[in-house]
C-alpha cells in the first residue's frame, strides 16, 4: 500500500500528510508502486516527467517543472577505457539537485503548502529556491557562512530568503531544523520526496542505454541523494521486471570528510564519528549523514564500495575534465576521481556511467585558484 514508512520504528503515514519525519524522529521513506510503460514513456517529451506514472504526484496540475531532464550521456577516455558520463550539471539551476526539487515542490503545491525550508551546502538551496519561485512558495533557506559566493547570489536572486549559518554544515542543519517548526521542511535529505526525483537518473540512464541497466554506477556521495536515488530507481525498475539486477554502485567521499568510507572499510552498519578537515569538494563535506546507515546498506546490497579520494586527486580531475570541454565545480570530480580509482579495478567489459553533478559556474572563485591567476 502507498505511504510513508518510517524506517526507525516501522509506522506509516498516509502518503498524502505534510511531514517530513515520524512522530518517533526516524527518517521516512516513500512506498509507492511505480508504472513503467515503455511505449508511453518513449513517446513523450524528453524530461525526467515522461516517467509520470512513477512519480507519487496525483495532480498533473500540481508539478512545477522547467521541462528539466533526460540530460546527455556521453562517452569520456580515461586512459585505455570509454565511460559514460551524465551531464547533470545542466539542469536549469546547475545541478543534479534540481530532479529533487522538481518533485518535492510538486508536492508541496499538491499539498497547498505557502512557504517552505531547507538547509544546504548550496546546489539544494538554489534548487529548491528555483522551483520555489516557479511555483510561488515563500523560501527559507539556511547556509554555511562559508558556501561559495555564487550559490549565495543564486538563491537570494530567486527570492528566497538567505541566512548564513557561522560553524559546520551540521550547524547549519540544526538550524533548519528550529526553523522547520513552522515550516515545512523542503529538505533534500529528511524529506522522502526528494529521492523520487533522484530515482529518475536511474529511469535515464536505462532508457538512453537501450533499455538496459549499466553494470556499476560511480556517483560522487555525501548526504547520499543521488546515490540513494539511483538505488530507488534501479530497485523500481528491478521490481517491475525491466531489469534483471542491481547494478554496482560505487559512492565517492572527499577523504577530508569521509565518515561513510571509514564505516565502510570498517564493516560499521553506521557513518562513524570522523574529524572533518577542509576539502574543495563542499557538497559532500558531510560529517553526519542522515540516512548513513541506508546509504551503506544500499551500497553493500548491490555488491558496490565506497571510495575515498584525496585533494590532490580532485583537483587532477577536475582539470582533467575541464580540459575535455566539461566545465564542472569540485565534487563533481570528486566522481571522476574516484572512477579513475575504480577502473583500476574493473572488468574490462564493464559498463560504467558515472556522473558531473555540478556546473563549474557554481564555484568560480574556488576555481580561479587552479588557474594560476
Amino acid at each position: 500500500m502507498d505511504g510513508l514508512v518510517c524506517q526507525t520504528c516501522g509506522a506509516t503515514y498516509d502518503l498524502d500528510e505534510p511531514r517530513w519525519r515520524c512522530d518517533c524522529g526516524g527518517v521516512l521513506d516513500v512506498e509507492f508502486t511505480p508504472t513503467l510503460n515503455i511505449a508511453r514513456i518513449a513517446g513523450r517529451a524528453p524530461t525526467l516527467w515522461r516517467y509520470r506514472e512513477a512519480i507519487p504526484i496525483r495532480n498533473e496540475a500540481s508539478i512545477v517543472s522547467f521541462n528539466e531532464g533526460f540530460t546527455p550521456l556521453v562517452e569520456l577516455q580515461l586512459g585505455a577505457r570509454s565511460v559514460l558520463i551524465k551531464q547533470d550539471n545542466l539542469f536549469p539551476s546547475g545541478s543534479f539537485k534540481d530532479r529533487g526539487a522538481t518533485v518535492l515542490i510538486s508536492k508541496a503545491k499538491e499539498a497547498g503548502i505557502a512557504r517552505v525550508v531547507e538547509d544546504s551546502s548550496g546546489n539544494a538551496g538554489c534548487a529548491v529556491a528555483a522551483y520555489c519561485a516557479r511555483a510561488g512558495i515563500d523560501c527559507e533557506v539556511f547556509v554555511p557562512a562559508d558556501t561559495a559566493q555564487a550559490k549565495l547570489a543564486q538563491i537570494q536572486l530567486y527570492g528566497a530568503t538567505l541566512r548564513r549559518v557561522p560553524g559546520s554544515r551540521e550547524d547549519t542543519a540544526r538550524a533548519a531544523w528550529a526553523a522547520a517548526e513552522r515550516a515545512y521542511y523542503a529538505s533534500h535529505v529528511w524529506n522522502p520526496f526528494f529521492f523520487q526525483g533522484t530515482k529518475t537518473f536511474a529511469y535515464e540512464v536505462w532508457e538512453q542505454l537501450g533499455w538496459k541497466a549499466p553494470d556499476t554506477v560511480v556517483v560522487p556521495v555525501g548526504h547520499g541523494t543521488l546515490l540513494l536515488g539511483a538505488y530507488i530507481g534501479f530497485r523500481d525498475l528491478l521490481q517491475t521486471g525491466h531489469i534483471r539486477r542491481l547494478p554496482r554502485l560505487v559512492g565517492v567521499q572527499a577523504a577530508a570528510s569521509a565518515p561513510l568510507y571509514e564505516a565502510f572499510v570498517q564493516g560499521s552498519d553506521e557513518a562513524l564519528p570522523i574529524t572533518k578537515r577542509p576539502t574543495i569538494a563542499e557538497g559532500i563535506a558531510i560529517a553526519e549523514p542522515v540516512r548513513g546507515r541506508q546509504i551503506l546498506r544500499a551500497v553493500r546490497e548491490t555488491g558496490g564500495l565506497i571510495l575515498a579520494v584525496d585533494e590532490a586527486e580532485i583537483e587532477q580531475a577536475l582539470l582533467m575534465t575541464c580540459r575535455e570541454g566539461l566545465y564542472i565545480e569540485p565534487t563533481s570530480a570528486a566522481a571522476i576521481a574516484g572512477l579513475r580509482r575504480y577502473l583500476q579495478q574493473a572488468r574490462p567489459d564493464e559498463i560504467i556511467v558515472s556522473v558531473l553533478t555540478g556546473h563549474g559556474l557554481k564555484a568560480t572563485e574556488k576555481l580561479l585558484h587552479l588557474t594560476g591567476d
